[in-house]
């Protein structure tokens, strides 16, 4: 059965961005596959990254950790987002290495017969996850009964290369890494750099980056940092639907929910097979889909399931046609950042939302 709609991934293209990230920082590269991959699928994509020469896999949740695990990933694997009550006992059955950012959870695993292998999390200025008023009382505590294989924290502006809270952050975070070292805790893997650092800042890499969106071939921002082409990323998700149904509409009448949006002229409207459920912003003005080697873009609000683009009335395009709906841009398509401007959001979000309606086909070069 064709598919309404679906979303290739290139693996070839994760590879690629692999190879760049890697070369750049010059150590070990964790590959950041939370939120399903940042929409490019779990599994599918932890396996393409393992074998493209990640040397870690990181991930949010416990869950996604073992299900990679299960499905074949030997490579470490890191899952940061424990919170007190979870279970540790099937992190070391699954050889998971956990964060740890609390003295309740510290606690937690050190009561355990098994040595779970930790990262210890510290806040050096992000003010989210991570040690900050426990660390003193934490650097008094026994540390016999955990593995302390790690030590990190997170840039809060790494996107903004000449933010002196960048230069803040790597001082603490070479101070709280000192505070361990006086008590005789040398955590052997030290790191601190996510894609903008990997990208523009070489004095915060240590033993290891952790690259999520730039994996994606997606820049982290392209104000500030540039493009993904002027990154030298490949963007690895191509978003195409079909079109449900094609007409002809005279001038003057309006579209859609709400009657927001009226035709100028006399136009053909393409109806696309995908909406909100599937993870297209309902907010989207200004982007729209590729077809025929021109842009058609949206009229109208997105409804649940299917949006409406204006193709012009010189348009060949027919009932039952392909359009990409994002892409990698080089032939002219909408890209992940032009729907992320036209949805007042960020390109991570526009990945990350594809639904699970949309299936996800991996193939290499899809572009």
């Amino acid at each position: 059965m064709e598919h309404r709609a679906e979303a290739r991934i290139d693996s070839a293209a994760i590879a690629a961005n692999i190879s760049t990230l890697k070369s750049k920082s010059g150590v070990e590269l964790l590959a950041v596959v939370k939120a399903d991959a940042y929409g490019h699928g779990l599994i599918e994509t932890g396996l393409v990254a393992e074998k493209s020469g990640a040397d870690w896999l990181g991930v949010a949740l416990l869950e996604e950790a073992i299900a990679l695990r299960t499905h074949g990933v030997r490579i470490p694997i890191l899952a940061w987002l424990l919170p007190p009550g979870s279970d540790y006992r099937a992190a070391h059955k699954h050889d998971i290495d956990v964060a740890v950012a609390s003295i309740a959870v510290f606690n937690e695993i050190s009561a355990l017969k098994s040595q779970v292998r930790v990262h210890i999390e510290v806040d050096t200025g992000m003010t989210r996850g991570g040690f900050l008023d426990e660390w003193d009382e934490f650097l008094h505590l026994d540390f016999s009964q955990v593995d302390v294989v790690g030590i990190f924290s997170h840039f809060a502006r790494a996107d903004e290369p000449a933010e002196k809270q960048n230069s803040e952050q790597l001082t603490r975070f070479k101070k709280m890494v000192a505070d361990l070292a006086a008590i005789g805790i040398n955590p052997p893997i030290k790191h601190l750099s996510n894609s903008a650092a990997t990208l523009k800042n070489q004095e915060s890499v240590f033993d290891l980056v952790r690259t999520g969106i730039a994996m994606y071939g997606l820049s982290p921002d392209v104000k500030t940092l540039g493009s993904s082409n002027e990154l030298s990323l490949k963007p690895a998700m191509q978003l195409r639907a079909k079109l449900h149904l094609v007409k002809k509409v005279s001038a003057g009448q309006p579209v859609g929910y709400g009657a927001s949006a009226v035709t100028q002229k006399n136009t053909k409207l393409g109806i696309v097979a995908m909406g909100y459920a599937d993870g297209i912003p309902r907010i989207a003005q200004g982007a729209g889909v590729f077809h025929g080697g021109k842009r058609a873009p949206i009229i109208g609000r997105v409804s649940m399931d299917q949006f409406v683009v204006d193709l012009g009335a010189d348009s060949q395009a027919m009932s039952g046609d392909w359009v990409t709906v994002f892409g990698g841009g080089a032939h002219g398509e909408y890209t992940a950042d032009d729907w992320a401007t036209a949805s007042q959001t960020i390109n991570y979000e526009i990945v990350t939302r594809i639904g699970p309606r949309v299936p996800r086909i991996y193939a290499p070069h899809v572009y």
